[in-house]
């Protein structure tokens, strides 16, 4: 199949500068929405969903550069660094510059993924950062008393349950959860000082949390420049620059109305967090 692929390649090739349309290409990928493994959530962000549609960006050894742009309120720490990490595999492997265009949001964990860029950019008026890590959840233990229910949960070892919003929360809950939170921050810390190393302006507050809009992270060094995808690639590669929109397939309104509610209000919550 490879030496198939190749001689189709070299034929597109050759017939590209026959007809003169030998022009730079660029591939652009949309990665939208929440960030979290697909068994959650259909349409989320996941490297299981994606994979296939980055090797496909990057599979073209004639392309220019690969553009990716990034509109995601964040989620799974996990999912952003493994999507982040391929995307970076890629790179090194194919020898192509990566540029990551951030829309109305790259917070959390949509900016773990956009430190994949070599050059990330973002709109002005753009939601930049949330360097940070939050968990929530529900505490119905007045309800519980009110409703006359009791809660029966039995764990062979002191520190199994970690959470239950039937029940009280503990100080060795809160303190586990606590380091957890603190050691996922500290790796979110040293991922992005990694990526933008010099570029960093110095101060702790870059990393407490707090959101930028994108002239702000312009000048705290979270990225490189402002400019929209379009308008960037044609400025670097010329008026000629063919732009391949790839996107990720979405599953069917079915599908969607079949969704946890309690997904969907997770989802709501995690954009309503940035006021969209």
């Amino acid at each position: 199949m490879s030496i198939i692929r190749d001689e189709l390649a070299r034929a597109a090739r050759a017939l590209r500068k026959l007809t003169g349309s030998n022009a730079p290409r660029v591939p652009l990928v949309r990665l939208e929405g929440m960030i979290a493994s697909g068994g959650r959530n259909a349409n989320a962000l996941s490297l299981n969903r994606l994979e296939k549609l980055l090797d496909k960006a990057f599979a073209d050894k004639d392309i220019a550069a690969v553009a990716i742009s990034i509109n995601s309120p964040g989620g799974s720490a996990v999912q952003s660094r493994l999507i982040h990490d391929r995307i970076r595999a890629l790179a090194a492997e194919k020898n192509k510059p990566v540029l990551v265009f951030c829309e109305d949001v790259a917070a959390s964990g949509g900016y773990w993924i956009a430190c994949a860029g070599d050059e990330v950019f973002a709109d002005a008026a753009s939601i930049i950062g949330s360097i940070g890590v939050v968990s929530a959840s529900f505490g119905f233990t007045g309800a519980m008393e009110k409703l006359g229910v009791e809660r029966r949960v039995k764990t062979a070892g002191k520190s199994k349950l970690l959470s239950d919003p039937f029940g009280p929360e503990t100080k060795e809950q809160s303190a586990t959860l606590t380091r957890l939170m603190e050691a996922m921050h500290a790796q979110f810390i040293e991922h992005v000082k990694a990526r933008r190393g010099e570029k960093l302006k110095d101060g702790a507050r870059l990393f407490d949390g707090s959101v930028y809009t994108g002239a702000e992270a312009l000048e705290l060094g979270l990225i490189d420049g402002v400019g929209e995808a379009r308008s960037e690639l044609k400025r670097r590669f010329g008026d000629k620059v063919v732009i391949r929109p790839l996107s990720p397939a979405r599953t069917g309104v079915l599908s969607r109305v079949m969704s946890s509610a309690l997904d969907q209000l997770e989802l709501r919550a995690l954009w309503a967090r940035f006021g969209l």
